[in-house]
């Protein structure tokens, strides 16, 4: 199974980013990687065969590919992670400023979401779309298989990306997890225990 995680933020401004406080000091940050982790690790490792998709606003389209990613040198917790993604956004695809960064295989595209989607609608993933007024997700994961190629639109943390006209327009299945609001990582994570169940 292919599965494609995309998340988006309008807040990461990197202008007074300072470890001790990311959070604060880059516009919400740490909300990103924790995404990033949930959805690139598994109970034994870095997941095979799945991708999360970060666009920001402010600095442009970051891609993370599980199969491209070091076990060994690969920052597994949300600080580290963290640092080495502010180094990757500040300083582009400069090799010489990439050589020693775990992170060195993640892609900086200038792509905007909807092209992405059409992108991956072109090339048969299904697509779906997580909102709290969706449709209940069990019964779409029981028809899936290990062949199956799925994106999962997660959006942002305001909503402006899921309720866009531009989104709207595709018509993609919206599904739920259920009345409970959950952050990124949390939606995230619940969703690949859910496939690991059915499947």
């Amino acid at each position: 199974m292919s599965i494609v995680f995309i998340i988006q933020s309008s807040t990461i401004e990197l202008k007074n980013y300072t470890i001790k406080d990311i959070p604060g000091s880059s516009g919400r940050l740490d909300v990103i990687s924790r995404a990033i982790l949930a959805a690139l690790m598994g109970e034994n490792g870095i997941e095979q065969n799945v991708e999360i998709w970060v666009f920001l606003d402010n600095y442009g389209t970051f891609i993370f590919k599980s199969n491209n990613l070091d076990e060994n040198t690969f920052p597994k917790n949300e600080i580290l992670l963290s640092d080495y993604f502010v180094k990757i956004i500040l300083k582009g695809s400069d090799p010489k400023s990439l050589d020693k960064n775990p992170l060195n295989m993640v892609e900086h595209v200038h792509l905007n979401v909807i092209d992405a989607i059409e992108n991956f609608k072109e090339c048969n993933y299904q697509i779906l779309i997580l909102h709290e007024e969706g449709e209940d997700f069990y019964p779409l994961f029981t028809n899936l298989d290990k062949q199956s190629k799925l994106l999962f639109i997660i959006g942002n943390q305001i909503g402006e990306m899921l309720n866009s006209e531009d989104l709207m327009h595709f018509d993609f299945k919206r599904i739920s997890l259920g009345k409970q609001k959950y952050l990124a990582s949390s939606v995230i994570r619940l969703l690949k225990l859910n496939l690991r169940l059915i499947l």
